[in-house]
């Protein structure tokens, strides 16, 4: 297994050398890995210590912050739910997802906070609110590569329905499935991937072979999902990736991470941009579709909903 990317640094003075670098890592992997991204380390500590406290908790605690109608876009989703498209097994992991605080948004769903870990609700939304912030600087980026205009993409994700996920695959035992997470694509525009560092996110490369992610310490991982892979007619593919078990001595030791799925707004026509169609590479996407039926059409591919 060989490592697939070279970092980018998000410090580059030079907005159009750094564009032209994340859009060259986007078109050739789908996948970024991303240096120097000003995130706040301790805020990262403190969301990653109450995402493990969470998980810590008993199961009947933690299924107080379930939504069983919410298609696990809030709160608390148990093991054996969540399932990769085709796959013959559920992914071994546990999650809890946090959304936009929102009231004056009619359609968002209200957050379910956890009583038991008091500082929970201030340092998710403080993460979300940072990785959100940088995740429109990613798209202003990727904007500029497209040669779209300043900002373009700042209206679509205008109050879409984001979500930070809180991950947790549990020591890997040698039964059952090798893989922690089944090969998938991610539904929304683009995902912002905190605590790649422990070994197992791979990516399917073109010729077949699957490449590790090793990210240095503290790097953000980004990629392309579907949504905004369908918007560039597959200019920017959203590549198909996975988690795998753990190497032996590897297996005793739980799995955290925490990826924030950034999402266009729900009514956001996803429809192919002219300047991603020419007669190399003709309009795999004619019909259009809303953010928010191919949302829903994907949730229940994935037995969400």
């Amino acid at each position: 297994m060989i490592d697939a990317i070279q970092p980018v640094s998000f410090a580059l003075d030079d907005e159009v050398a750094f564009a032209r670098s994340l859009g060259a890592s986007f078109e050739r992997h789908g996948f970024a890995v991303l240096k120097h991204h000003g995130l706040d380390e301790a805020l990262i500590a403190a969301a990653a210590a109450d995402a493990k406290a969470f998980f810590a908790l008993p199961e009947t605690i933690k299924l107080r912050y379930r939504d069983p109608g919410g298609a696990g876009q809030r709160g608390y989703t148990p093991f054996g739910i969540e399932t990769a498209k085709g796959a013959p097994h559920a992914d071994l992991k546990e999650f809890c997802h946090v959304g936009r605080e929102a009231p004056g948004l009619s359609g968002l769903a209200p957050n379910l906070w956890p009583k038991e870990i008091p500082a929970f609700r201030a340092h998710m939304l403080g993460l979300y609110a940072a990785l959100e912030g940088v995740g429109a600087r990613l798209l202003d980026a990727v904007a500029l590569h497209l040669g779209l205009g300043p900002h373009a993409f700042e209206d679509p994700v205008a109050g879409g329905d984001s979500v930070l996920r809180l991950l947790h695959y549990p020591p890997a035992t040698f039964e059952g499935p090798a893989l922690r997470a089944g090969a998938h694509e991610d539904i929304n525009a683009i995902t912002l991937l905190l605590g790649a560092e422990e070994g197992g996110l791979e990516i399917l490369d073109r010729d077949g072979r699957w490449l590790a992610i090793n990210p240095p310490a503290g790097a953000l991982v980004v990629n392309i999902g579907d949504m905004l892979a369908r918007l560039t007619n597959d200019v920017l593919p959203s590549t198909t990736h996975r988690v795998v078990n753990p190497p032996p001595e590897r297996r005793g030791v739980a799995r955290y991470s925490m990826p924030f799925f950034l999402h266009f707004r729900p009514d956001f026509l996803i429809e192919t941009l002219p300047g991603c169609v020419s007669g190399d590479r003709p309009d795999r996407y004619p019909e259009p579709i809303t953010a928010g039926a191919f949302l829903q059409r994907r949730l229940r591919e994935i037995k969400l909903a």
